[in-house]
């Protein structure tokens, strides 16, 4: 039989009915524990912090995905970043991209700093990175692409290739584009993260993380401090992840088609400064984004005329777009970088990274698209 096609997997892999009573919908393994035959002999589970059923199933779909052979799921995005900072020896470098989640540069620069050594460049500028890989000679080298604000996009590829050349692993967090629209692993990284809260679950309704790659030591490593620390994803959240993974490929599909539209009605605005949208021929790394993505997300990052007043009247102003936190749900959502889910960063880094007050990301949902341009039109309007 031929590969399954992505909308395929979604559904089928780790979703095969229950093998004991046929339930097409498998059972939630709430349990702690596991009878043994014998001391030492059992059918493959002993604990739910190291093993569990349903978790199997859903890091099976999730590996399948992303063309791995081996899939962890976490408690968190970062306890899954958290992961693979303890499986680094101590006093390893790390190269980082400059412009990530406010709370990647908040476990990097404020709790793994007393373990390992961190630099943060512009991992979207090729010749910098390459002189900084030979100045400091780290051991990892982490992505974020697209980044989180500005929608900067890094050549996987062509990082991964440098990356290997100098003896360093390359990590890409592809939480943005969710694996139907990038598979960093067949671009040459070495491991992919997600914070599953987002576009992977997409209803707003769970936390989680997930680590793919192919390396047999890799997975030794994750799987001994998954073990030996505790962030395993509870059986519960793992059969939500498997029920809300299942309309993946629609979802993404209908973000992109949205957030689309949305970016060439805001690039259009009198009141918009700027647009930042890896679909828009605008956008710097756009060509790129063309080689890398299947699509291009549902993530728009724009700039206001205006500053911090101006951007709290808009905010106030909006009804469909929910001002809070997160993103990747199949409700629009709309968030404040500097004063929310980028506050950890110093105002100054933020700045030195275009971060300022009137920059808004929108996380556009799957809602009628025409319903959402009324919104953001009728909030623009009370500026």
């Amino acid at each position: 039989m031929k590969e399954m096609k992505f909308e395929t997997k979604v559904i089928h892999v780790g979703g095969e009915p229950d093998p004991t009573t046929g339930a097409i919908m498998p059972p939630i393994f709430q349990t702690s524990t596991y009878v043994q035959s014998s001391p030492g002999e059992h059918k493959g589970y002993e604990y739910t912090r190291s093993h569990n059923p349903t978790r199997t199933r859903l890091q099976e779909c999730l590996a399948s995905l992303e063309n791995a052979k081996h899939c962890f799921v976490t408690a968190s995005g970062l306890s899954a970043s958290s992961l693979i900072m303890h499986m680094l020896p101590k006093g390893s470098r790390i190269l980082c991209g400059d412009d990530v989640y406010g709370g990647t540069y908040r476990l990097f620069s404020k709790v793994f700093s007393e373990f390992h050594d961190y630099k943060f460049v512009d991992t979207t500028d090729l010749n910098k990175l390459e002189n900084k890989i030979k100045e400091f000679k780290p051991s990892l080298i982490w992505i974020e692409t697209p980044t989180n604000p500005l929608l900067k996009i890094s050549d996987v590829r062509a990082i991964s290739t440098l990356a290997k050349a100098n003896g360093a692993l390359t990590v890409v967090d592809n939480t943005f584009m969710s694996p139907y629209f990038q598979n960093p692993l067949d671009l040459g990284a070495d491991i992919v993260l997600h914070s599953m809260t987002k576009f992977i679950n997409g209803h707003s309704d769970v936390v989680g993380g997930a680590l793919m790659f192919n390396s047999d030591e890799i997975k030794e490593k994750i799987f001994f401090y998954q073990n030996a620390i505790g962030p395993s994803q509870s059986p519960f959240d793992s059969w939500l992840v498997l029920r809300g993974i299942k309309t993946l490929a629609i979802r993404m599909k209908a973000h992109e088609q949205n957030a689309l539209k949305i970016a060439h009605f805001l690039e259009n605005h009198p009141k918009i400064e700027k647009v930042l949208y890896p679909g828009l021929p605008t956008h710097p790394q756009h060509k790129i984004a063309v080689e890398q993505m299947k699509g291009f997300g549902g993530m728009i990052t724009f700039f206001l005329r205006g500053g911090i007043s101006e951007s709290t009247q808009f905010l106030k102003s909006l009804k469909l777009f929910a001002l809070a936190e997160s993103l990747g749900g199949v409700e629009s959502l709309v968030d404040h970088p500097a004063i929310m889910t980028h506050a950890s960063i110093p105002k100054n880094v933020r700045e030195d990274l275009g971060i300022f007050d009137n920059l808004i990301r929108l996380s556009v949902g799957i809602e009628d698209s025409l319903d959402l341009i009324n919104d953001l039109e009728n909030a623009l309007a009370k500026i």
